[in-house]
């Protein structure tokens, strides 16, 4: 593992939780290898524009209210923990992958498999071929040790509370990358259209949100990645919702400079998780079933 990446990621656990919420930033890490920028023909600023820049920040006074914090410190660009373990792309790479690498994904034809070949608008990122060994070696190191980690957490606070609500936190570009797309709404939450999470924790977020001021959408253009997917399971008690924020109400997009809005958005956040918190977790299940 890069010396830079030690430790690849962080968690925060608070002393007694006070609630069954683990809330996940995959995205945000900045630590970038030198050897990865050595590696890649984009200057560093460019490599960034794939980042979900500082939403670990924005959820940093998340741990103190009694919820887990778990965010990733190597960045979306060198490997994405959002996606399939193997989802490869063989263009990118001198050797042969392994038989169980799903080589043919939509999300590898564009480029963003679990080693991304692009950044926004297509760039490429490596001037050069990748060793097959050097995905093996990012997957064996990284991407397991990340879900055994995340999945440890979940399994945790299920136990305790009999229920677990993980909320996976992104930030979204301001606009989409064709011209006639429209300026996106401030948070757009995902439940993969109904089947990660109970109906009721999606209507309690959607309502949270609106109550603070901020546009919502759901599902649209975002709805939610392989973690959403992969750990959402209402009927076991395995709740999962995807946060995506607009860039835009926080940061300059061009110069990754903070807004004087980013600490009201930080607050907001406690009070989006203290509401979550407020759920009536055991009766979960029930709504699930009865709005399907």
């Amino acid at each position: 593992m890069e010396i830079e990446l030690s430790p690849p990621f962080d968690v925060v656990e608070p002393a007694a939780y006070s609630a069954p919420l683990l809330f996940n930033s995959p995205h945000s890490g900045r630590v970038y290898p030198r050897s990865f920028l050595e590696a890649s023909r984009l200057d560093p600023l460019s490599l960034r524009r794939s980042e979900d820049a500082f939403v670990d920040l924005l959820l940093a006074d998340v741990a103190a209210t009694g919820s887990a914090v778990m965010s990733a410190r190597f960045p979306r660009a060198f490997l994405d923990v959002n996606r399939e373990p193997y989802e490869l792309d063989p263009r990118m790479f001198d050797g042969r992958l392994p038989n169980y690498a799903n080589t043919r994904s939509l999300r590898v034809a564009g480029g963003l498999g679990t080693l991304a070949r692009v950044v926004s608008e297509n760039q490429e990122i490596y001037a050069h071929r990748l060793p097959v060994d050097e995905a093996l070696r990012r997957i064996e190191e990284l991407y397991k040790p990340y879900h055994r980690t995340l999945r440890r957490l979940l399994g945790q606070i299920h136990r305790e509370f009999g229920v677990a609500l993980l909320v996976d936190c992104h930030s979204m570009p301001s606009c989409g990358l064709a011209r006639e797309d429209r300026p996106r709404a401030d948070i757009v939450l995902g439940d993969r259209y109904g089947t990660s999470c109970s109906h009721l924790i999606m209507d309690c977020a959607d309502e949270a949100l609106r109550n603070l001021g901020y546009s919502v959408a759901r599902n649209k253009p975002y709805a939610g990645g392989y973690i959403t997917e992969h750990y959402g399971n209402p009927g076991a008690g395995f709740h999962v919702i995807q946060i995506e924020i607009n860039r835009s109400i926080y940061m300059n997009e061009q110069t990754f400079s903070l807004l004087p809005a980013f600490d009201r958005l930080k607050q907001d956040l406690t009070v989006l998780r203290d509401t979550l918190a407020g759920l009536p977790f055991h009766y979960l299940d029930a709504f699930h079933l009865a709005a399907e």
